[in-house]
């Protein structure tokens, strides 16, 4: 039987809710594995990278299962732990008429980041910043910023506004990267990359240093350029390489129908929300190279037995 930090937990009381959230954005920040606007693990160790969730229950019940996070924390050896990263948690096609209710699932990722602080890695990502700073996304047709808007309203009524704060408290917390420092160099998870027409403005210091409003900024905010990049290619991800010291880049945020895809020269694109979405186990100590990854991705749509 699963078990996760999360079993019991009340997600309709707006105290609860509030106090997970708050609890997850004070762990993210406590956790000895932060540094700046980065988490820093070093190996051995394991390392399951994910792409996008998008409110997918059974895909993020699956990875937190792979990375051996679905027990009580005092009752699992670190040793049997892995680095579970995890992004673009909300706005999926769960709909109730209209309404979108993926609070719940951000609120029960808070909740294993509270359990597990140092091996779960909750990194920013597009949507959770569009969120929190009232950007408008149309997804499939859907105001998604709206439509998770009426879903806290639903359920909270007045004091909705208590539990969009706690939200926002929560995802102003999370850092932009999980950097993984092994023999064969330093593998960097991130939601994305800026895009090469962003270059120019983005603050390429920004991982060394605390995340301030001025980088939320749409448009012009270096986090905010860096969680929306697309269409990055061989030329702009040598440069961040070069500035960053990184061997293998792990991203989400582009559509992959196929669930994993290598990018040249050291990029490796993931999704873990639709039917062949996937996730990718790493053995810090011997890690692959960059285009040998995506064979080794795992369908989500199968079975975990590890």
């Amino acid at each position: 039987m699963q078990v996760h930090a999360f079993d019991g937990l009340d997600l309709t009381s707006v105290d609860e809710v509030c106090r997970i959230l708050e609890e997850a954005a004070a762990a993210s920040f406590d956790a000895v594995c932060r540094r700046g606007s980065v988490d820093w693990v070093d190996a051995p160790g394991r390392l399951v990278a994910t792409g996008d969730i998008h409110d997918n229950p059974l895909h993020l019940s699956r990875v937190i299962e792979a990375a051996g996070l679905n027990g009580d924390p005092a009752d699992t050896p670190d040793s049997e732990r892995s680095h579970l990263t995890l992004h673009e948690l909300i706005h999926g096609e769960n709909l109730v008429g209209g309404v979108d209710f993926s609070y719940r699932a951000l609120t029960r990722v808070a909740a294993l980041k509270v359990a597990f602080p140092e091996h779960v890695h909750v990194l920013l990502a597009n949507h959770e910043l569009a969120q929190i700073v009232g950007s408008g996304i149309v997804k499939d047709g859907v105001r998604v910023v709206e439509a998770f808007n009426d879903g806290v309203e639903r359920v909270f009524g007045d004091d909705a506004d208590r539990v969009h704060e706690a939200i926002a408290l929560f995802v102003r917390a999370m850092p932009l990267a999980l950097r993984c420092e092994t023999s064969r160099g330093v593998i960097q998870c991130s939601h994305s990359v800026p895009s090469p027409a962003m270059m120019g403005r983005f603050d390429v210091g920004i991982l060394d240093r605390e995340l301030t409003e001025e980088d939320y900024r749409p448009l012009t905010g270096s986090a905010h350029m860096m969680v929306w990049g697309r269409h990055y290619d061989a030329e702009s991800l040598e440069d961040l390489v070069e500035r960053w010291g990184v061997t293998m880049f792990v991203l989400g945020h582009e559509k992959v129908p196929e669930g994993a895809r290598f990018v040249e020269p050291c990029a490796v694109v993931l999704n873990s929300d639709h039917a062949n979405g996937v996730y990718l186990p790493i053995d810090l100590t011997e890690p692959p190279a960059p285009e040998e990854a995506p064979s080794m991705a795992r369908r989500l749509a199968e079975p975990v037995y590890e």
